[in-house]
This record gives structure tokens, sequence and C-alpha cells, in this order.
């Protein structure tokens, strides 16, 4: 039996090498103006953004702003405000995750003029979003949010009273994604360890969530194939154009299944502790994954042997080595051991490293987002919750 399930419109995806070439011609089908949003020091260093820069300023009526760091509601607020006279014909991104929801969230708002916390979700004033939005074209050039396929907007205040929420909306989504990997090129080994670990752990999570169904366990084993070898083969070799291809891809991937099918307990984790600690949303994926599949396939077994996420979890597992044609329970071992090696090998640091205590869980838990972990494949209580996050203090 078919799950009943709904699935959102995707974008138009060019992907390949070279692709960022159709850039302008693509911009010209809406107009002359452009908001160009990228990220800071990595565009600037970038020669193949540089050189892009310069095509677009040929071309085009060019406005830069730069995005470092994660994006704020008070920052999206600022940018509507000084381009809303400008009136871009196109937002576009080049960037990281960053990079591409301030993006998101200023496109959508730019006809308005709207604030972006009369839409923020849990935190703002609940505002249905029934607004026009400026067409948003998005250049990846890091692969692990996936934001580039997704809905929604992350916005961030980081401190003790710090909030990490969504602007959500299917009219945020892109119009166009231009996925080429020479972009990727330049990332350093760690971060393509935490975007490559985020893409991974939003693969697997949206793979085992209650809500997975046909579609998207389709489009996430496609990814899952992909990035089981080209994780640890971008890490070890930043030139390796297959590697970045396949992490490009899987990301991409990635942002689809997770905004149509949800995510689980690292996500429903990784809201607090980005809020209340800097610690960069990659590097909680990273740092967590192995614990909460450790905790979620124990719960299972322990209390629910029929759960269907135990044969993902396996399944997933033969595919580090089908050629040992492993029972489930091996499977489960492998799975479980390959992600404690990556957690070692690629060098992902325990949440103490940012400033997490013992006695800051109590405080995470309570504001864990229930939006993931209602998609968890098992309920955990706190006292499982709680030995995951010591697990990795």
């Amino acid at each position: 039996m078919f799950n009943t399930f709904h699935f959102a419109a995707t974008p138009h995806i060019h992907f390949g090498v070279g692709m960022r070439n159709k850039l302008v011609s693509i911009i010209q089908t809406y107009g002359n103006k452009v908001l160009l949003i990228t990220g800071g020091k990595s565009f600037d260093d970038s020669e193949l953004c540089q050189n892009l820069l310069s095509e677009l300023e040929e071309n085009f009526e060019v406005r830069r702003e730069k995005e470092s760091g994660e994006p704020s509601p008070q920052m999206v607020d600022a940018w509507v405000q000084t381009y809303q006279d400008f009136a871009p014909d196109v937002v576009l991104a080049i960037g990281g995750g960053s990079a591409v929801d301030a993006a998101k969230a200023v496109a959508g708002l730019l006809p308005s003029g709207d604030s972006v916390m009369d839409y923020l979700e849990g935190v703002g004033k609940g505002r249905i979003f029934q607004q026009p939005t400026t067409p948003l074209i998005a250049v990846p050039t890091t692969a692990g949010t996936g934001g580039e396929t997704s809905k929604n907007a992350v916005l961030s205040v980081i401190g003790e009273d710090g909030f990490k929420k969504s602007f959500r909306h299917e009219d945020l989504v892109a119009k166009h994604i231009v996925l080429d990997p020479e972009l990727t090129l330049t990332c350093s080994q760690a971060v393509t360890a935490a975007c490559g670990m985020d893409a991974f752990t939003q693969l697997l999570e949206s793979y085992v969530s209650t809500k997975a169904s046909a579609m998207t366990d389709a489009l996430a084993w496609s990814a899952l194939e992909k990035i089981v070898t080209a994780l640890p083969a971008a890490y070890e070799d930043g030139s390796d154009m297959q590697a970045r291809a396949g992490m490009l891809y899987a990301s991409s991937i990635s942002g689809l299944t997770l905004a149509n099918a949800g995510l689980g307990s690292v996500h429903g984790l990784a809201s607090p502790l980005g809020a209340f600690f800097p610690i960069p949303h990659g590097v909680v994926c990273g740092s967590l994954l192995f614990a909460a599949t450790k905790g979620n396939i124990q719960a299972m077994q322990k209390r629910d042997a029929s759960n269907p996420a135990l044969f993902k979890y396996a399944k997933v597992g033969r595919l580090f080595a089908p050629e040992m044609r492993m029972d489930d329970a091996d499977a489960l071992k492998m799975l479980l051991g390959i992600l404690e090696i990556w957690q070692q090998h690629l060098n992902m640091p325990k949440l103490s490293e940012y400033g997490v205590a013992e006695s800051d869980l109590d405080n995470i838990i309570q504001n864990i987002s229930g939006g993931s972990m209602a998609t968890n494949p098992i309920v955990l209580d706190t006292i499982e919750i709680k030995a995951l996050l010591k697990a990795r203090l």
C-alpha cells in the first residue's frame, strides 16, 4: 500500500559543469535589475565567482549585498527596506545556505515591504503569507543545506534568548536553480565535511521519517547512493569533480526530501543548539548524527521492533558494502560503524567546544523543534534525548 502524500512543485534545475554560463540568459527573461546576495570572503576569493560578477555587471544593473554568518530577521528587514525602491527584477543568490536563505526571504518580502517577523514561525505575528514575490534564482557554492530546493528560509538570532526559525511558503521556492559543481571546488575540507554531513543527515532523516513517501524515498535513495562514496572522496580530494558533482546533487535532493518528508531528532536539536550557541548547522549534524541514529535504532529494537525505519536503516547500511550481503542486524552495525568513523575522520567537533555544558541540556530539550521531532521514526523520551546530547559533550 502506498501512503497518501503531497509533493510540492520543484523549480527549473540546471545541473552540470559549466552550467553557470547559462545564468545571463536565464536572468534576461526577467529583466535588467538584479539584487545579488552572496557569501562574503568565499565569493571574493573565488576566481569563478569573480568572473561571474563581471559578466553580470556587463549585462545588468547589479546591486550586491554580502551575507556572512547566519542570516537574521533584522538583516533581512534592512535589506528589504534598502532595495524596495530599486525594485529588482530578480534576486540572485550565489553562495552557501545562509546566502540562499537570506535571498529567499528578501525576494519574498521586497514587493510588499513587510517585516519577516510578520511571518516567522513560532516567534512572529502569525500572519499567513499571501504576497507576490520577486523571482529568485539560486546558485549554491557549497553542497550541504539543499536550501536552494526548499520553501523555507531559516533565520536566526543567536544568544541566551535566541531562536532559529523558518519563514516558509511554497512561493518562496526559487524559479531557477543552477547547480554547477565547479563552483564548489574552493570549499575547504572543514566546509566540505560539515556541509556534507548536513546533506547526509537530511537524506537519512527524511528517508526514515514517519512522513516519508514512495516519492521522497526514491529521491532520497538516489542521493544516498551518491553520497556514501562522494562525501569521503570530496573530503580527501577537493579537486575530484565527480565527487563534487555527487555531493551537489545529493545536497539539492536533500532539500526536496526534507521539505516533503520532514526530518528527525538531529534537526529537532539543531534548532535550539544553533539558537543558543554559535554552532554552524552542519557541525551540529556531523556531531550528533551517529549518536542520534544509534539512539533511534536502540529505542526501536527495545519497544518497536517492527518499525519500518529499522529496515530502512539496514538498507542504508548495506550501501557501504553491498558485496557483503549482510542481514539486517549486521547492516545496522555497518551503518553505525561508518557513521562513527565519519564522525572521527571528518573531525566533527564536540558540542562542548562551542560552550555547551551539561547544565544547558534541560533548556535545550525544552526548546526542541517539535516539527522535526514529530517525524522522527520513534518518539524518544527525555532520558534518551539527554543521553544523546551527553554523548557529544
